[in-house]
């Protein structure tokens, strides 16, 4: 069977008061990376002053750091500039966000699976949370 080191990997921008994510963001972070349903690939804080001028620290060259207890980052600079680039764009003047790259570890043995059965994954579609819970609120309400 083909076994793949790592499973997909997934981005997740997440905005915060101030330059770095206090303590409850962290705190969920690595509550679910804890579970072994994901694993922490790469982790970059992004900063952009008021006048638009773009901060990037690589988490692991922070010397104030997160504390993130024992986990390590697995892939550590696998995010490339042009995504750091582009996320940037979505952090407002004057704010702050954490930049999370998280291999799906569940998807890695049906990823290994997949392929050793000769199966290709031509696409992968992610709906975010807060619409599909609208969408199911919706559909809820619309038959009561």
């Amino acid at each position: 069977m083909t076994e793949f080191r790592y499973g997909p990997v997934e981005y997740t921008l997440v905005g915060f008061e101030g330059e770095r994510p206090g303590a409850p963001v962290v705190e969920a972070l690595v509550d679910m990376l804890n579970t072994g349903y994901v694993r922490l690939v790469d982790l970059l804080l992004i900063s952009k002053s008021d006048t638009g001028e773009v901060t990037v620290v690589e988490v692991e060259d922070d010397p104030d750091g997160l504390d993130l207890g024992d986990i390590a980052l697995a892939a550590s600079g696998i995010t490339g500039e042009e995504d750091i680039a582009a996320f940037a764009e979505l952090v407002p003047p004057g704010g702050s966000a954490a930049l999370i790259a998280v291999e799906l570890t569940y998807q890695r043995e049906l990823a290994s699976r997949f392929a050793a059965s000769g199966a290709v994954v031509l696409q992968h579609e992610r709906i975010p949370a807060p619409v599909v819970n609208a969408l199911i609120d919706h559909l809820e309400n619309e038959g009561a």
